[in-house]
């Protein structure tokens, strides 16, 4: 546990607290009034009330659209299942700057509902929602279409035989079977609404600011730190609250049900209700996903061939943007996200084996401490690194590594839950018959240990790469200008005018997004879970 907490306290509490010491400290006092003078604000307040009712919103709509989808999921087996699972979950690894630019190319000035019916929802918070629902539909998917394909379909038939109706069956028996699953992707989809930040920065417009987009304004425009400490703090306590509830929720699930193979529960639809209810699922995953993201393709060609592509190449053509031709983004991005993979991989896969060996308070808080950086303000970590990071012996502002630095913290607790359970599977008696035998703890290790987790390494790899390419909330403050991320650079694209700022900012998130489909297609195909849950 040494190293994770180490990595976490210098890298993550030293700069937040940073922040915080800094807005709500005057000649080293503490205070504490602040925070009635802030929340007592009306624009605070509207900020406070719009961040958690678009959440609310977000989770229901997301819940109705996406449960259909996670029964078909679990429950038939159709042709290229497989090839679908990837493209649902191709949107949940997108940057968000991506998921804003491909929904400004549907709902926005210029998009295809403005040229087909002359109708803009851009800077309207049904875009902003209709986002969400696109980000978050396969954590629903997975979450709960995995449960959902290991439950015994025999309980429910043998409700059916006692005299039990299609729906009370299904109420009375699966439903409370579902129910913790359910909780949990509800939570984690309140959890990343919540946060938002590169969807509403694009797609809402100044009408519209969520915690996130409130403190990098408060933070990087109006220089206003003790206004961002405490709502830095309200956000940080909402997130605590969200994962404690999220951690019982999982430990419920894990404890209350006896799972079978999903190999066994799955079949091919049958009858007008089946097909009906398959082809609805895929109707809503072709407008919903696939939609927004061919229209995106669409408008990075725009209609003059490879002109925009051709455009990245040029430094003089974006004088005013970038120090260095945009395309360049694209290798600093793979540099950074592969040296971010790399210390992920290190610090997560150490922290998910101190959880296999421990139990107890102290573990599970241990835990939770490795998921706060999925909730806490990405701006305040990017704007902490640059106050805190600048003196001996860990000057490190004007250093590289700190990008990579930054996207490791999002990518640690994807690699921490994906091995944990499969670390948690290995058996203990494996290693002790190696013990006796003479290895050593090491040997073990790499005898038994490493070849059971090989491939779930593998995915923890494929999806902190992913996470890493595209984090923009804390690069944005520390990316250099001659080395900008790909994130960063759609989003500096998209804030200058014109049609050829507009047209590279679609033709760099078309690449993010291909880069980003490759990477979730090779998961796929290696992964050894075929139930699909995160």
């Amino acid at each position: 546990m040494a190293v994770p907490v180490a990595f976490f306290a210098v890298f993550f509490a030293y700069p937040v607290a940073a922040i915080v010491g800094r807005g709500l400290k005057a000649d080293g006092v503490w205070q504490f009034g602040r925070f009635g003078e802030v929340l007592a604000r009306p624009e605070i307040r509207d900020v406070l009330w719009f961040t958690l009712w678009q959440a609310l919103a977000s989770t229901a709509l997301t819940l109705l659209i996406a449960l259909p989808g996670a029964y078909v999921f679990a429950r038939f087996d159709f042709p290229g299942k497989q090839v679908l699972r990837a493209v649902v979950t191709v949107p949940f690894v997108l940057p968000t700057v991506v998921v804003g630019t491909a929904f400004l190319a549907l709902l926005g000035r210029g998009g295809l509902l403005d040229e087909l019916w002359g109708v803009r929802l851009d800077t309207t918070v049904w875009a902003i929602l209709l986002a969400h629902v696109f980000f978050n539909y396969a954590v629903v998917v997975r979450t709960v279409g995995g449960l959902w394909a290991q439950l015994d379909p025999r309980q429910e038939e043998a409700a059916r035989v006692l005299g039990a109706g299609r729906f009370t069956a299904w109420r009375r028996v699966t439903l409370p079977a579902l129910a913790p699953a359910v909780a949990a992707a509800a939570l984690m989809v309140f959890l990343f609404t919540f946060t938002s930040f590169g969807v509403v920065q694009i797609l809402g417009g100044p009408g519209f600011s969520t915690l996130e987009v409130e403190i990098y304004r408060q933070t990087a425009q109006l220089l206003a730190l003790p206004t961002a400490a405490v709502l830095t703090l309200v956000q940080f306590a909402a997130v605590g609250a969200i994962l404690a509830v999220h951690a019982w929720t999982v430990r419920r699930r894990e404890r209350a049900l006896k799972l079978v193979d999903p190999a066994r529960t799955t079949r091919r639809p049958s009858g007008a209700g089946q097909w009906t209810l398959l082809g609805g699922v895929l109707l809503s995953v072709l407008v919903l996903i696939l939609l927004p993201l061919a229209v995106l393709v669409e408008r990075s060609l725009g209609g003059s061939g490879l002109a925009y592509y051709r455009a990245l190449t040029s430094a003089d053509a974006n004088s005013g943007t970038f120090l260095v031709a945009p395309i360049e983004a694209i290798g600093n991005s793979l540099r950074y996200a592969l040296v971010a993979t790399l210390i992920a991989l290190v610090v997560g896969g150490l922290a998910a084996a101190a959880l296999t060996r421990r139990a107890g308070r102290l573990v599970r808080g241990f835990d939770a401490l490795l998921m706060l950086p999925l909730g806490v303000s990405a701006v305040t970590v990017g704007f902490g690194f640059l106050i805190t990071l600048d003196k001996p012996p860990l000057d490190l502002r004007t250093s590289w590594i700190l990008v990579p630095l930054a996207q490791a913290l999002v990518g640690v607790p994807f690699v921490v839950r994906t091995m944990l359970p499969v670390l948690r599977a290995v058996d203990a008696r494996l290693r002790e018959a190696a013990a006796v035998l003479g290895a050593s703890p090491l040997r073990a290790w790499r005898e038994v240990d490493f070849p059971l987790v090989r491939r779930a390494l593998l995915v923890a790899a494929g999806f902190a790469f992913a996470v890493s390419l595209g984090e923009f909330g804390a690069t944005v403050f520390i990316a250099r200008p001659d080395n900008p991320t790909l994130p960063v650079a759609v989003a500096r694209l998209l804030g200058r005018s014109g049609d050829l700022n507009y047209g590279q900012a679609m033709a760099l998130s078309t690449i993010l997004m291909l880069v980003c489909a490759v990477s979730l297609l090779l998961l796929e195909r290696i992964r050894t879970d075929r139930s699909g849950e995160f």
